[in-house]
């Protein structure tokens, strides 16, 4: 059975691979980022004091992708357009998880309820991201290539988990905790289906790229719906717990300095 990081070697050794890899990761941190923006610019009024932290957010997320693009770039490559069943944020967004766009491309602000639904769709997500990124550096971390995008990556994306666990938890004190709980259970059951379908899209079409037989495709399909079964019996619960983060204000500081990757 091939392993996470076996796989990934064949996708960083092959340029059509990685070039498909980095433009659905640059796709999406660019959508998150919009999102973000938007989010940000439509906060309500009782919690304003939020707005920076939802802009850092978005501004970390725009900052992933151009790193993903800046990848690219030096291996003298261009985004490809990303096929729509791999697209996860969009995926979700017609699922109704998290906020809708057209409630985000409009100018009427706001709600609180629509804040908790933002953060707890957020918690949810960024839980992936953060064990998708940990996963990265662990077995990429020192590569000459990658290695410092991963890192830098990977401590954003831990910023964000924290984050989110530590705002829902001041709303859960101040009398949502069942709305967020709700959310929170809704969200994840809906981001496990999700991320096995965008999973065997994904691999489909690394399969297609690579050439792999059909044994290891079906082995690798047979591998994320065995996750998906998983997260489904049980698994999902860690996407929905909250505590409180030893890094408490995460997205309380400036966004780091240009330049930020090549």
């Amino acid at each position: 059975m091939p392993t996470a990081r076996s796989l990934f070697q064949e996708i960083l050794d092959d340029d059509e691979a990685y070039r498909l890899f980095c433009s659905i990761a640059a796709g999406g941190e660019a959508q998150g980022g919009w999102e973000n923006g938007r989010i940000a610019a439509l906060v309500p009024e009782s919690q304003r004091a939020l707005a920076p932290k939802i802009a850092r957010h978005g501004a970390d997320e725009d900052k992933h992708g151009r790193i993903f693009t800046a990848l690219l770039h030096k291996r003298g490559l261009t985004p490809v357009d990303v096929p729509p069943e791999t697209d996860y944020t969009m995926i979700l967004e017609r699922r109704g998880i998290g906020l809708p766009h057209t409630k985000l491309r409009g100018e009427e602000r706001l709600t609180e309820h629509d804040i908790i639904t933002y953060l707890a769709h957020s918690r949810v997500t960024e839980q992936r991201a953060a064990a998708q990124m940990d996963m990265l550096v662990k077995y990429f971390g020192d590569h000459p290539e990658v290695g410092r995008a991963v890192h830098m990556i990977c401590a954003d994306e831990t910023n964000h988990l924290a984050y989110c666990h530590e705002e829902l938890l001041r709303l859960a004190a101040a009398g949502h905790g069942r709305t967020i709980q709700g959310l929170l259970r809704e969200s994840a059951l809906a981001e496990i289906a999700v991320y096995r379908d965008v999973g065997l899209a994904v691999m489909g079409h690394m399969g297609r790229i690579l050439r792999w037989p059909r044994a290891k495709s079906a082995a690798l399909a047979a591998g994320i719906r065995g996750v998906y079964a998983y997260e489904r019996l049980g698994g999902w619960r860690r996407m929905v717990t909250l505590r409180m983060p030893e890094r408490r204000n995460a997205l309380g500081g400036p966004p780091s300095p240009e330049p930020e990757y090549a």
